[in-house]
């Protein structure tokens, strides 16, 4: 393990293969890992031939059989502290967790006892050993596998990861030594860290915190993971963390300055006029810094995390995987510029289902950033809840098996064994790409924040940590003895420490924050909207007729040789009539159209989903699959300039939109979009729209592009396919945060995923996309809609209305219903109806609806009709903005009534008949014809 706090690994560690870079390897074994070598023939006969001469026995049959006897049995007892070892080591360092050593881990249990234990026994290169006595072997395992670190790795498949770091913990001269610089190095890191949670705890008496204290272990390790990694090729880091200890992180590891937390307790951050945001609580703050160690400069970045401890998970491996783009870091034997950290609770990693959300992203396509540090907190204890009642596995970290992870567990009074594990966890990552989990078990000196009574739930415990030593301490004490240092070395380092805290006390006070920089980097050129009518603004959006003739071309030519399927076969004959004849124009052509002209102009495209490249309902056929051998072909990827990417993404929501929100975070020039599967399904990514996509504008003072495409209509396929529960979305609207459409047509689709790019800001889109729109008759586009200075339409017309002059009523819709709505006035011959489609619901298209109703001087009702029930989609939200826009065009009719489904506790009816029964009576409601020929008009449609 070296002697340097910075190069106790080898430099030059052989790189092996990773399960996730193609099938499953076979699991196998070596004279490494397990008994292979022990019975192997050649190997026995080497070792039955030295023990009988060694007995004198010239081939004794009795001394072969105990020679045999000996190293099979000796092997077993190596593969079972390395299987079992961690469960004898010594890692709780408040002596709570009583674990005894279990049997199978005494010599006796594999007969080695008395006499037995000092006869030599053949190892064959196990352990650095060719022959040992059974009492040696025995002290090697349990200096290697049950001290202050311990190790599960044997459920890993592939043999050379298990060998990578067996071959760097095993053996007799394998131990945890630093240099005595090292040494005053971790100690110096851990005197900070405790000192600055004393001095905020002296400032902000009663104060919540989430202080480190108990767990300052972590600052050291943290600094090796910045050190060593940037030795490695690490240039990047993103963290993402939860509460406890982030405020000591921010300070002693990304080197954000004192006096600007001081401030920040001080009610800084809460004033908007400080920093142009609503701001949020100091500890969901994050921050980006460089620090520099032997030359080299490491770029940091902590992501802004709510209280939904592990939600910036999926956010900070989506941000790592773009940035991994931007360095061309991506691909076999890449992944190595950039490194997410994530740092969790244990209580948290263990009770969250997005931490194996994200683990499930390890390894696949699309996905994979080359492996993750995920770094515990082990505090113990969950708020007031202990392990024992919050899982039901030894481990919080036992969840990181399913991806067979390995597991460093390590006792947190030992800085230098947290600082190794973090070492060993760089290490393994940037020669596997995988992720890896330390496991750091201390303690939480006081309650779940510093206001609370911890012994109310857990007396034993904190009679126990009130009489326990401080990390800083311990590690003193230890140094004095080793003769690093002399007993006044960390009292002096305290003091100076203090010292600076002071100063930067002082100098908080005249502090003032500057006004948020939001647009630097990749977001350069980029800005806020000036006002919400800023906001509103269209840009021009049409293409060259040479781009739209080019991608014509590129979206119906099957390469040679390519066997597609035939029903893809019709569907691209119909897009080449589309093209040939400018006409019948269908919401997947539009969105391709979309896709391919961005790209030509040099943005890339993402879009991820279940089920994406096909597309739920067959619609998008973005991938083609040779019906032959499986190839893969994506047209629009051949577009030059930009890159399209599409892909199916894994079962989850949660996890998948977080990731996909993290990425578009990062990269403002790539169109990034979710898609659901159905609308509805979004309810899963609740928490990732809540804390991120609607307010971490207000909140974080970060902008975001991210567009969510949410399938949404009622087409009698019950109450899980129905509603994406737009209601919600609008629920969230305010202060000009994000957009949310429900379009009707596929040229004003193509609008608006070009406007989201061609403008000067972003914001997150909501698109209540369609079902049955997909190939409605009067849901098409003309070849003209698209090219030329055409524009996103927040409002469309009628498509046979009547004439402003003769409009006595005008309905009012959004989405698929509109067509229902015409279709029936039409069959009922009604002449003085316009049907007005509201595109964009947020932000609120008020003035030019008010320049139409100014015009129809004979206007005498107005109708909002919306299938949603009446407590779901738009009702609540639209009904005080019309009575505006009526007021605004000085009307003599003063609000809309509404025409729709009841309240209704399920979003829809599961029963195709009653789904017809509503639908006619909702739009013979809103047109006032009779409902009982509406539905016979449903029925026969």
């Amino acid at each position: 393990m070296g002697n340097e706090l910075h190069d106790f690994l080898p430099d030059d560690p052989q790189p092996g293969p990773s399960w996730a870079r193609s099938n499953w390897p076979q699991v196998g074994g070596t004279a490494e890992d397990d008994l292979t070598q022990a019975l192997d023939p050649t190997a026995m006969q080497v070792a039955i031939k030295a023990a009988a001469a060694k007995a004198g026995a010239a081939m004794d049959p009795r001394a072969i059989e105990v020679a045999a006897a000996d190293s099979i049995r000796a092997m077993m007892l190596v593969r079972t502290y390395r299987v079992r070892g961690h469960l004898g080591a010594d890692l709780d360092p408040l002596g709570l967790s009583h674990q005894n050593l279990p049997a199978d881990l005494d010599p006796a249990y594999h007969g080695f006892s008395g006499a037995a234990l000092d006869r030599k026994v053949y190892l064959g290169g196990t352990l650095g050993l060719e022959w040992a006595t059974v009492r040696e072997l025995v002290d090697i395992l349990k200096r290697n596998y049950c001290g202050k670190v311990g190790f599960e790795y044997m459920h890993i498949a592939d043999v050379e990861e298990r060998r990578f770091i067996q071959e760097r913990i095993e053996g007799g001269d394998k131990s945890i030594d630093f240099t005595p610089e090292g040494k005053k190095a971790i100690l110096a890191a851990v005197i900070r860290g405790e000192q600055y949670e004393k001095f905020l705890g002296k400032k902000y008496v009663g104060t919540k915190r989430f202080g480190l204290d108990g767990g300052e272990s972590m600052i050291p390790a943290l600094e090796a993971v910045i050190k060593y990694g940037g030795s490695r090729g690490v240039r990047e880091i993103v963290y993402g963390m939860a509460h406890r200890g982030r405020l000591n992180v921010l300070a002693n590891v990304m080197a954000k300055p004192y006096r600007v937390i001081f401030h920040e307790f001080s009610g800084g951050t809460a004033n908007p006029e400080d920093v142009g945001g609503s701001g949020d609580v100091k500890y969901h703050l994050g921050t980006s810094t460089d620090r520099e160690f032997d030359g080299i400069k490491v770029h940091m970045s902590l992501v802004p995390n709510p209280s939904h401890l592990e939600t910036v998970d999926p956010v900070v491996l989506g941000k790592v995987r773009a940035q991994q783009v931007f360095r061309d870091d991506i691909g076999q034997g890449k992944h190595k510029q950039v490194l997410p950290v994530l740092i969790h609770g244990d209580a948290a990693f263990a009770g969250q289902g997005i931490v194996w959300e994200c683990f499930g992203f390890s390894g696949v396509k699309g996905y994979n950033t080359g492996g993750c540090i995920h770094f515990i907190i082990n505090n113990q204890i969950g708020f007031t809840t202990s392990p024992q009642f919050s899982r039901g596995s030894p481990y919080p970290s036992d969840v990181a098996k399913g991806v067979q992870a390995p597991i460093i567990h390590v006792n947190g009074d030992d800085p230098e064994a947290v600082t190794f594990a973090c070492k060993l966890a760089i290490d393994y990552r940037q020669t596997f790409g995988r992720d890896i989990v330390v496991d750091m078990w201390c303690y939480r000196r006081f309650g779940h924040n510093e206001g609370d009574e911890p012994s109310f739930t857990q007396p034993l415990m904190y009679q126990k940590i009130r009489q326990h030593p401080g990390v800083s301490k311990l590690y003193a004490d230890r140094l004095v003895a080793q003769g690093v240092i002399d007993k006044d070395w960390a009292g002096e380092n305290e003091m100076r420490f203090t010292q600076v805290l002071e100063q930067e006390f002082d100098a908080s006070k005249g502090y003032k924050a500057n006004e948020a920089d939001w647009f630097a980097g990749r977001w350069t050129g980029l800005n806020k909207p000036a006002d919400p009518e800023t906001a509103r603004r269209n840009v021009a959006t049409g293409i060259e007729q040479k781009l739209f003739d080019s991608l014509g071309r590129t979206l119906t030519t099957v390469p040679e040789g390519l066997t597609i399927h035939k029903t893809l076969a019709r569907v691209l004959d119909a897009k080449r009539d589309m093209f040939a004849t400018g006409t019948g124009f269908d919401w997947a052509t539009g969105e391709a159209l979309a896709f391919g002209s961005l790209a030509s102009e040099g943005y890339n495209i993402r879009l991820s989903g279940q089920d994406s490249g096909r597309g739920t309902f067959s619609q998008r056929h973005a991938v083609w699959v040779d019906q032959t051998d499986e190839r893969k072909y994506v047209p629009l990827s051949t577009v030059p300039h930009g890159k399209f990417e599409v892909h199916d993404s894994p079962l989850s929501e949660y996890g998948v939109l977080g990731f996909e929100y993290g990425y578009a975070s990062a990269d403002p020039k790539t169109l990034v979009l979710w898609e659901a599967q159905f609308g509805d399904f979004a309810n899963g990514a609740q928490i990732v729209i809540d804390q991120y996509v609607a307010s971490s504008e207000s909140k974080w003072l970060r902008a975001n592009g991210l567009v969510m495409l949410l399938p949404h209509g009622y087409e009698g396929q019950g109450p899980e396919h129905s509603s994406a529960r737009l209601e919600r979305f609008l629920q969230l609207c305010a202060q000009d945060n994000i957009q949310v459409c429900n379009i009707t047509t596929p040229a004003n689709y193509f609008h608006v995923l070009r406007r989201q790019m061609h403008r000067g800001f972003r914001k997150p889109l909501i698109i209540m996309t369609p079902k049955s729109l997909l190939r409605h008759p009067l849901a098409k586009s003309e070849a003209s809609d698209f090219v030329g200075e055409g524009h996103f339409m927040r409002i469309l017309s009628d498509i046979n209305g009547a004439d402003d002059a003769k409009t006595r009523k005008v309905i009012l819709c959004s989405g698929k219903v509109a067509y229902d709505l015409m279709e029936a006035r039409d069959a009922a011959g009604i002449t003085d109806t316009q049907i007005i489609r509201l595109e964009q619901l947020y932000p609120f298209p008020g003035e030019p609806l008010a320049l139409r109703f100014s015009r129809m001087k004979n206007l005498e009702e107005v109708v909002w009709c919306q299938e949603e029930p009446r407590n779901n989609g738009s009702w609540f939200f639209v009904e005080p903005l019309i009575e505006e826009a009526l007021t605004a065009a000085k009307s003599k009719v003063d609000r809309a009534r509404y025409a729709g489904r009841t309240a209704s506790a399920s979003p829809a009816t599961g029963l195709a008949s009653r789904h017809t029964s509503e639908q006619g009576a909702l739009i013979g409601h809103a047109l006032g014809t009779s409902v009982r020929s509406e539905i016979r008009r449903q029925k026969k449609a």
